[in-house]
């Protein structure tokens, strides 16, 4: 397994095929009303690049401390 950030381009630390860093993956799939009508996009993006990425947000993100992690 092979994780590359779309971002940076940076490769994720895998070992054992596990993830060993943390990355925001996502997978959307357009609907009716978009511009991508059928389309689907699949992104993995690594921290600092996800720090940076919502560093931008005009309105913050939601933040919650889990008390327990997988």
């Amino acid at each position: 397994m092979r994780v590359i950030c779309n971002q940076c381009g940076r490769e994720l630390k895998v070992e054992n095929g596990d993830l060993r860093e943390e990355c925001f993956s996502a997978d959307l799939v357009f609907g009716y009303f978009s511009r991508k009508d059928g389309a689907v996009h699949h992104f993995d993006i690594c921290e600092d690049c996800y720090d940076q990425m919502i560093a931008r947000f005009a309105v913050p993100v939601e933040e919650e401390t889990a008390t327990e992690l997988l």
